[in-house]
């Protein structure tokens, strides 16, 4: 029997699937060319799916599963979306949208929201608030952040190193939320970390390969 949750939750999945195809492209193919942006507007455009349609299945089934996948998707959402538009923020001269201010509002409001539901939960005796209060606490961190840089007149550092270092973040933790959702037969910390183990490493070689400008030379020097 089709009902409004099968389709949702179908519609989530296959935008999930197509996410970390177009990721993988984005990741192979030369950085700024004509595939690379094609791949990154499809990863972009399937996230926003992804997030859309969270939401439902959480009020449709608002399981302890239900709500890994809200916190994943509000998180890897928000890194996708800011990773996309610093790149309508090359120039010194432009500047911060509106749409980048509300985006940040809500993902502080969202993250104070699902730590707090974290701390309840903790202390109701369920260990996933454990979950919920680092996810909380690494969205308030990075909303806060960019709130702090709207508000700032200081120089940026290089567009390159920070959409490179959001979409990537975006993508660990895409992947992080397929392999604990399927790899249920693995060890919880093996599903939880083998993508920020083998994700990390490629983030860093990035900052190292387009890091030898602005502040993040003496952090990333070039070889």
């Amino acid at each position: 029997m089709v009902t409004a949750e099968s389709v949702t939750l179908w519609a989530h999945i296959l935008s999930g699937v197509a996410a970390l195809l177009a990721g993988v492209g984005a990741l192979v193919t030369t950085k700024g060319g004509h595939r690379h942006r094609l791949a990154g507007r499809v990863y972009v455009g399937a996230m926003a799916v992804v997030v859309g349609t969270v939401f439902p299945l959480l009020a449709f089934d608002p399981t302890p599963n239900r709500i890994f996948l809200t916190l994943v998707a509000i998180f890897s959402g928000y890194f996708a979306f800011s990773g996309y538009r610093v790149l309508s923020r090359k120039r010194s001269s432009d500047t911060v949208g509106r749409i980048d201010w509300i985006a940040a509002l809500l993902v502080v409001g969202a993250c104070l929201f699902l730590g707090g539901w974290g701390v309840g939960s903790l202390l109701g005796g369920d260990s996933f608030g454990t979950v919920m209060i680092v996810f909380g606490a690494i969205g308030i961190l990075v909303g806060v952040s960019d709130i702090r840089e709207f508000r700032s007149s200081a120089q940026r550092g290089p567009w390159m190193i920070e959409h490179l270092g959001r979409m990537m973040g975006a993508y660990i933790a895409t992947v992080t939320a397929v392999s604990v959702v399927n790899f249920s037969n693995v060890s919880p910390v093996v599903s939880w970390l083998w993508p920020t183990v083998l994700g990390v490493p490629l983030i860093w070689y990035w900052f190292r390969k387009y890091g030898n400008i602005g502040p993040f030379a003496r952090l990333y020097p070039a070889k």
